[in-house]
């Protein structure tokens, strides 16, 4: 079973090079982050035609979050527990049943900036409930991959620039430690266990600014946690990085996961 995780920036600019990339890549589940649109403005019946279940839960203008899946979904949920008043659209999770059933929970963790202040307190506030879900999913003892847009730099080597950072909320070490955390407590990294001894990138994400992408000025922030029984299953991990050089392309690229399920 491949999983994915593609941040796209905008579903209805980014959907020919989503397309593309589907049917090159070829996976069986897909969790996008950034649709930026509500729920029924949608393209569904766009990927539904190419043979595609859909799982939304938008958001005007911002944020929103998806799930594109070959194979069948049960027991869809929306929304991160733990503050009902939280209206943000950033996190949804459903079982995709192949040869067993795995479970993901896929996210778009806030930006935070600018940092001090109540946008990184809200960041730090909605990772103490992702480590709480995060928990609870675990004790499940079945398959989970977690994955998305966490907007956290783990450590300096998933930065080109790490200098650059240093007063990002991506990189403050109040955020990594959150990150590590959840980590700590079960999770594994699929896309740093696979180069454990890297001493620069893979990288996720290029600005569009600044020449970013041409000088390789990138960063890691999109990741995908594996529970102790979804880990046991992996078969290869990788960051499809071509595609940030395709035709109209997101500042993010897919990465995924393969697992014997």
């Amino acid at each position: 079973m491949k999983i994915a995780s593609f941040n796209i920036n905008g579903i209805r600019a980014r959907i020919e090079a989503l397309s593309d990339w589907l049917a090159a890549a070829q996976p069986d589940a897909v969790v996008l982050q950034e649709i930026k649109t509500v729920d029924e403005n949608f393209p569904r019946a766009h990927f539904e035609d190419l043979g595609w279940t859909v799982e939304t839960h938008g958001q005007k203008g911002f944020n929103g979050v998806a799930i594109l899946s070959k194979l069948p979904l049960e027991d869809v949920m929306r929304g991160l527990p733990g503050d009902e008043t939280d209206e943000q659209a950033r996190y949804i999770e459903a079982t995709v049943i192949g040869d067993r059933a795995v479970r993901i929970a896929g996210l778009y963790l806030p930006n935070g900036n600018p940092q001090p202040g109540p946008k990184f307190d809200y960041k730090l506030a909605w990772m103490n409930r992702l480590q709480a879900r995060a928990k609870t999913l675990r004790d499940t003892e079945m398959p989970v991959v977690m994955l998305g847009d966490f907007n956290v730099i783990p450590e300096t080597r998933d930065a080109a620039r790490p200098e650059v950072w240093v007063d990002d909320a991506l990189f403050q070490p109040e955020s990594r430690a959150a990150l590590r955390r959840i980590e700590l407590d079960g999770w594994t990294d699929a896309i740093r266990i696979r180069d454990p001894h890297g001493q620069r990138g893979p990288f996720t994400f290029w600005d569009f600014q600044g020449g970013a992408w041409s000088k390789d000025n990138g960063i890691r922030i999109d990741h995908m946690l594996l529970s102790p029984q979804a880990a046991d299953l992996l078969c290869d991990a990788g960051v499809d990085r071509e595609v940030r050089a395709g035709e109209k392309p997101s500042d993010h690229v897919p990465v995924w996961v393969d697992l014997a399920a």
